[in-house]
């Protein structure tokens, strides 16, 4: 739905404005960011030095280039504490969700799949 505009099977959800308004930075810039941030999400931490920003719900990809991971710039995604984590990325028009145990290695299988994803693409590069 969110990678569709807000549309789902032809029922409109959400307004592609408002789609557009959740997947854009809406952090100040000099925002400060805890201490924590990086440590706990390594290179998926939602901030600047990574090229992220965040918007309504999730982080959101703001500059290509700084984070070592594969992704494009307008990506969106988020990591929930019990193992659940997705992607979105309207370039390569693609959807990711990732369900998960083993609380210590989440962190590790995150960083993983990533690289195994867009490794596996096979169309022209866009992002």
């Amino acid at each position: 739905m969110l990678l569709n505009g807000g549309e789902l099977d032809g029922t409109r959800i959400l307004s592609p404005k408002t789609v557009a308004l959740m997947a854009s930075d809406h952090l100040p810039p000099g925002c400060n960011y805890g201490d924590t941030a990086r440590p706990r999400f390594g290179a998926l931490a939602p901030v600047p030095e990574m090229g992220y920003g965040f918007g309504l719900g999730f982080a959101v990809r703001t500059d290509a280039g700084r984070c070592p991971l594969p992704g494009s710039v307008g990506e969106y995604f988020w990591g929930g504490v019990l193992g659940t984590s997705f992607w979105i990325d309207p370039v390569e028009q693609m959807v990711v969700v990732a369900m998960m145990t083993a609380p210590e290695r989440r962190l590790y299988y995150r960083h993983l799949l990533r690289p195994l994803v867009y490794g596996a693409i096979t169309g022209p590069v866009t992002g």
